[in-house]
């Protein structure tokens, strides 16, 4: 068995950090597919939670550590800028020394990194003869005038080295990279979609869901209509417009508690500001690992919800959102980036300006009253979801990519030896 398994062409899944969440979804999708016809490993911080390395485990994927991770903490100042900046070019030196070990000709690296900054690192990767994919989920991000110039620069040659692929997550990210790189680069590019796993989402729907027992073991409120947020409780996935209406519909009424879903808790001077917004038990902060230790227990806890609502400011196709409306969970999020490819506004959902608290609050009393429009948007949105973002689909297009390569350039070697 083992001899059949070193027969088999490698994958390395590659990332340098340690918060995780939809990027690392859609990396386990293709893992799952291509394990059949790959040896495939993951390449993570050692510190990494424990609750991916677990999904990691539950798909049969091997996986080693590397001894460093980015430090994405806020940099308010130039000197944390630079400290920040350090420990990227540090942890992408140790990430590379660690890759040397493979016979990078003929393994594919599937690399979670922003290729604008890493473009030194890729470029040593290319010159080791390295096969790279890498996967951007949200569009270039908005930057003054010298950055933007440098970083154009950057993409530009990055997208002419040679074995070296971008797959962006959604159309709006494909469009975005329009400029940015060479031509014949951009039309050859192909998206594989954030996705979710249809069969997964059939077995979770299956299952009986006893709302009370489970609102009790998490101290949510069973008698009440909850809206639910799930994601890392961070500015950009809009936390504070996210309590702010919270705030606005408890000024209407009561009935309705609200709920964020998170892998990760946050710090002691974020709970004193959600306190200033005294929401008391409307307000309930939920950690991932306390749902459960299986996928399908966490889609399990978002049917809990009588609506979904996602205010991020900046975003790729969020698997979250995907996941509730693949549920039947009518939702709510920002007209912003690739949600409105999942969210066509009245008809699968509900799209607010970002930054609009008095209009998200509007958008959720309004589902909250209106029992045929939530019924409505839940069979809409779940029907178009299961009919456009299949990860079976997208895993199938990374893994004809990833053959593509692998059969040019074992061709390639193989002439060079003649």
């Amino acid at each position: 068995m083992e001899s059949e398994l070193k027969k088999k062409p490698q994958i390395l899944f590659v990332w340098n950090y340690l918060d995780w969440g939809g990027a690392q979804i859609y990396f386990l999708a293709i893992m799952k597919e291509a394990r059949r016809d790959w040896r495939v490993k993951v390449i993570l911080p050692r510190k990494s939670s424990k609750e991916i390395i677990r999904f990691i485990e539950q798909i049969g994927v091997e996986y080693e550590f590397i001894d460093t991770y980015l430090d994405n903490s806020p940099a308010p100042n130039l000197k944390r800028k630079l400290q920040r900046q350090w420990r990227r070019i540090h942890a992408e030196t140790v990430a590379f020394k660690h890759l040397l070990k493979y016979d990078l000709r003929k393994t594919i690296l599937h690399i979670e990194t922003a290729p604008w900054q890493s473009w030194l690192f890729l470029t040593a990767l290319a010159m080791r003869g390295a096969n790279i994919f890498v996967t951007m989920h949200n569009s270039l991000p908005k930057t003054s005038g010298w950055r933007e110039f440098l970083w154009r620069r950057r993409m530009q040659f990055v997208s002419r080295l040679k074995n070296f692929h971008i797959f962006p997550s959604n159309q709006d990210t494909k469009n975005s990279l329009e400029g940015w790189v060479a031509p014949e680069f951009l039309k050859k590019t192909k998206v594989t979609y954030t996705s979710v796993n249809p069969v997964e989402i059939e077995e979770v729907l299956k299952k009986e869901l006893d709302r009370e027992r489970l609102c009790k073991k998490h101290g949510l409120p069973a008698d009440k209509f909850l809206a639910l947020c799930v994601g890392q409780f961070i500015d950009r996935k809009g936390r504070w417009i996210f309590l702010e209406a919270a705030q606005k519909v408890l000024q209407k009424t009561s009935e309705i508690a609200f709920v964020w879903l998170t892998p990760k808790l946050p710090e002691e001077e974020e709970r004193r500001k959600i306190d200033e917004y005294n929401l008391g038990n409307s307000f309930h902060l939920v950690l991932s690992e306390t749902v459960g230790k299986k996928r399908k227990e966490v889609l399990n806890f978002f049917r809990l919800s009588n609506v979904f609502a996602l205010p991020s400011f900046v975003e790729g196709l969020p698997i979250a959102l995907l996941e509730a409306m693949a549920l039947g969970i009518p939702s709510i999020s920002t007209n912003v980036n690739a949600i409105p490819e999942a969210i066509l506004d009245k008809k699968t959902g509900l799209l607010v300006p970002a930054g609009d608290s008095r209009a998200l609050a509007k958008a959720i009393l309004t589902l909250y009253s209106d029992e045929n429009l939530r019924e409505n948007l839940s069979n809409a949105g779940r029907n178009w979801v299961l009919g456009h973002f299949d990860e079976r689909e997208a895993a199938r297009i990374a893994i004809e990519s990833y053959k593509e390569c692998f059969k040019r350039n074992t061709k390639k070697g193989r002439d060079e030896n003649v």
